[in-house]
């Protein structure tokens, strides 16, 4: 297990992410994907109060409402729910008050009494931030929730968030999740990660196969020949220095027995201050991909190999 900053949040090496329940997995995928994740050793589950707001027909809070589900059907010991907020519809923005109605709302979806890991989900320049802080800081102190991360969030504006909880005595986050792969490094290894090591931040980073092109699956730069929304996402890391990238992690992976997913994950994982990727699976026979991840220990040539390989990836 890993403890994610100076909480006493102790997680799986992975996160489940819920962005695809309600979407690309309905209600009983979602709840067999749920299932494996968690009878696997997974105990991460990773959503927002957004998803699925931008599916035709929805409202957001749909993943949301599906683990609330699931959790109260199956009472599962020992699970960490993280959410977000900031992009619902009915809840844009950071204020006190809308953040505080946004988490009164997860929580009704969700089933529970408290928010494990209550993300902002985007930075909203419109509120200052001292108000931003104590917001968060409240919701902490009521009970809502137990501990506070930030999600992309420029360094700047998270020096700002944690100095500005350190002279006041709010809350202080633990964890910060970024955009962060093989294919999109250096904005991150160039400003976040020094951040977090300075502050005992934990990294929980989102497309960490980036929109499943670390698969291996996509390797067409044509996305018009891409057949669904994942696989056109991904054709544009398809390119010369992107499939370089692919046959480094096939050839590394079958040294150890696994897939080209997983050791992908094995490398994000073995980052500095990275405590738990974030990874979906839109079917239940992809599960075990995910928790293999987990299980893989890289050597150091292994993982030289791949940092030289990817070196090239775009800063933004």
């Amino acid at each position: 297990m890993t403890r994610i900053g100076r909480s006493d949040l102790d997680v799986f090496p992975l996160s489940l992410g819920g962005n695809v329940f309600g979407w690309t997995a309905d209600r009983e995928e979602s709840f067999r994907i749920l299932d494996a994740f968690h009878g696997g050793g997974g105990d991460f589950i990773d959503t927002a109060d957004s998803y699925s707001a931008w599916v035709p027909g929805h409202r957001g809070g749909e993943s949301e409402t599906i683990i609330g589900e699931w959790l109260a059907a199956r009472r599962p010991r020992n699970v960490v729910v993280a959410t977000k907020v900031s992009r619902h519809p009915e809840f844009p923005g950071l204020s006190p008050r809308n953040v505080r109605a946004a988490a009164e709302a997860s929580l009704t979806r969700l089933g529970v009494d408290t928010i494990d890991l209550y993300y902002a989900h985007y930075d909203d320049p419109d509120v200052p931030m001292e108000e931003i802080v104590a917001g968060f800081d409240d919701l902490v102190r009521d009970g809502l929730v137990r501990y506070v991360a930030l999600s992309n969030f420029t360094a700047d504006r998270i020096r700002s968030w944690v100095e500005l909880a350190q002279a006041g005595g709010a809350d202080l986050p633990v964890a910060i999740q970024p955009h962060y792969n093989l294919v999109h490094r250096n904005v991150v290894e160039e400003t976040i990660i020094p951040l977090a090591e300075e502050f005992g931040l934990s990294l929980v980073p989102y497309y960490g196969l980036a929109m499943g092109f670390l698969t291996g699956k996509y390797r067409s730069t044509v996305a018009d020949e891409q057949s669904s929304p994942r696989a056109r996402g991904a054709a544009k890391y398809a390119t010369t220095e992107g499939l370089r990238i692919i046959d480094a992690l096939e050839r590394i992976g079958a040294a150890h027995d696994a897939s080209i997913a997983a050791t992908a994950l094995a490398w994000l994982r073995a980052q500095p201050t990275v405590a738990a990727p974030i990874a979906s699976a839109s079917k239940v026979e992809q599960v075990e991909d995910l928790l293999a991840s987990a299980r893989i220990e890289l050597t150091g040539e292994q993982l030289a190999e791949l940092d030289r390989v990817s070196a090239w990836s775009p800063s933004s």
